[in-house]
């Protein structure tokens, strides 16, 4: 199989890629992350462990990674009303928190907003557009305060 679109030409903007380092332990950092996208309006209505998932059951050996279910409902209405439902197959809006050493954790984030458009889940419109934006704003706003 061909993919539709190089993804070496995708720039981390065209996906909305965020990235930050924070200096705290791994539970402190899960904490901290969840509390920053609270205040910037988004819920987390689904969080879990891969590494504590994939250590059990395939004895991976992973180092703490996590994975926090962003979601801000009024622009998750929105972009699911706009896409004709499609959306909702990437939501919710994942950010991640990794251990890159003791002390020091990633974290991580892509729009799914931006991905829709660009795998043509989501129509490259005006209102799509809002709802990018909003979002972009949303999220940055919580990558400030992190």
């Amino acid at each position: 199989m061909t993919l539709p679109i190089d993804p070496a030409r995708i720039d981390p903007d065209d996906v909305g890629e965020k990235r930050a380092v924070l200096e705290m332990d791994h539970e402190e950092a899960i904490e901290h992350v969840r509390d920053v996208f609270t205040d910037a309006g988004f819920g987390v209505p689904v969080e879990f462990s891969p590494s504590d998932l994939l250590n059990e059951k395939v004895d991976a050996d992973r180092d703490p990674y996590y994975v926090l279910g962003a979601c801000n409902p009024a622009v998750a209405d929105r972009a699911l009303e706009v896409t004709d439902g499609k959306l909702g197959a990437l939501f919710p809006c994942n950010v991640v928190i990794w251990e890159e050493a003791p002390g020091r954790q990633h974290v991580y984030h892509v729009s799914i907003m931006r991905i829709a458009r660009l795998v043509g889940m989501a129509p490259d419109d005006d209102e799509m557009a809002e709802i990018v934006a909003e979002t972009g704003e949303l999220v940055d706003e919580a990558f400030e305060e992190l």
